[in-house]
């Protein structure tokens, strides 16, 4: 239950950055900007949430430290559910003017808040449920829930695309997905009235911190941030693979908008099973040799990624985002079970949480941004490049500095 309503969750998370790459530019903001300034709009909402969620993680993460990880779980799905909700029933600039992308803005802020917060929540109760020996694996599945979000929400935008005109779709089949995550509230109540808190998932009371944030903070501060350094690449050249290549082939290269999403839906797909591959791999081999694996390969393919697209071949276009996809899935696939080994039980939540959403930061949140700035100054794609292999090799020393503590 929990990696379904995380999957949903994220379905509602991705579907924004699907809507930012193709929909906003055009809907919120106002006509006489130049393409690339209201794409960077868009990109700059996108990165709204993502500026939110250390806040999301530090909320839930001391709630779920104290009040155990389901309760904090099913608030952050119910949160989600519906600000995105909303978000679907949003008038446009033209009808509202600038009230539009302000309350847009804020709609995502609450989706950042809220997603910061479910992650830590799922992955926890995977993890601490699972047998010592395969605590890689089960956590694993958690992170399924990342491509599988993204196969639902481009398949909705796919769907609705198909069946309606470009006026049609731009008018209201847009909003089509946002509405259907109403669901995410439905599953958050059947969650609180069905599943019980596991027996010990929280630390005992005489253990528990009256504040477990500031504990973590004061204790393990450098870990977190360290953590977050991890995590840099895997944003970086996830969300540059399901977002900024989808803009870049469209609106730079002229590639049809159904061979970018049918690319990035094929990639998704794929990543299913590599993340638990390598989620069950790190429990045999370790988590840093798998991670530190990942981030090297996804350096070199950087230099591939965009040559690829640029041949317009959908053949070749979906060679690039799904190879793409599977070295991130080979960091991606132990970091769930890598960063609960990091801090005690006590203030796991918190640790944990805080140390991914910083990760998400300040790499997944800026990516398409940085991208496009990129190339809007060099013209070409090469500096684009560059940055990835660079958060990679980021990336792979926080790994190897990261201790070799094992609380979980």
């Amino acid at each position: 239950m929990a990696s379904a309503g995380a999957s949903i969750e994220w379905y509602d998370f991705f579907i924004y950055g699907t809507a930012a790459a193709l929909v906003f530019p055009k809907l919120f903001f106002p006509p006489d900007l130049p393409p690339f300034i209201a794409q960077i709009a868009a990109f700059s909402t996108f990165a709204v949430g993502f500026i939110a969620r250390p806040i999301g993680g530090m909320l839930f993460g001391h709630f779920g430290d104290l009040h155990g990880r389901k309760q904090a779980l099913v608030v952050a799905m119910l949160v989600m559910g519906a600000a995105t909700t909303l978000i679907g029933l949003l008038p446009s600039y033209a009808v509202a003017g600038s009230l539009a992308p302000l309350m847009l803005v804020v709609l995502r802020f609450v989706q950042g808040l809220a997603v910061g917060g479910q992650w830590g929540g799922a992955a926890l109760l995977a993890i601490e449920s699972a047998p010592a020996n395969k605590q890689g694996f089960y956590g694993s599945f958690v992170q399924v829930g990342v491509p599988l979000g993204v196969v639902l929400a481009n398949t909705v935008f796919l769907i609705a695309s198909s069946l309606i005109d470009s006026q049609a779709f731009l008018a209201w089949g847009w909003r089509i997905g946002f509405l259907l995550s109403v669901s995410l509230i439905l599953v958050g109540i059947i969650m609180h009235r069905t599943v019980s808190e596991p027996e010990g998932d929280a630390a005992p009371k005489e253990e528990a911190p009256s504040s477990p944030l500031w504990q973590v903070l004061s204790k393990h501060g450098l870990t977190v941030l360290i953590a977050g350094g991890a995590f840099i690449a895997n944003n970086v050249c996830f969300y540059i693979a399901i977002t900024y290549a989808v803009a870049y082939g469209t609106a730079t290269i002229g590639v049809p908008r159904e061979t970018m999403l049918f690319a990035v839906m094929i990639g998704s797909l794929a990543m299913m099973p590599a993340l638990i591959l390598c989620g069950a791999l790190s429990d045999n081999f370790g988590r840093k040799p798998i991670f530190v694996m990942g981030a090297i390969l996804s350096g070199i393919w950087a230099f591939a990624v965009f040559p690829l697209i640029e041949t317009a071949s959908p053949a070749l276009i979906t060679l690039a985002i799904t190879v793409a996809l599977f070295f991130v899935s080979m960091m991606y696939g132990p970091q769930a079970a890598l960063f609960a080994e990091l801090f005690p039980k006590e203030v796991r939540y918190s640790g944990a949480s805080l140390g991914y959403q910083i990760g998400t930061v300040a790499g997944g949140g800026f990516a398409p941004i940085i991208a496009t700035a990129l190339f809007a100054h060099y013209g070409a794609s090469a500096p684009i490049s560059v940055y990835l292999a660079a958060t990679c090799v980021i990336s792979m020393v926080c790994v190897l500095l990261l201790g070799r503590k094992r609380h979980a």
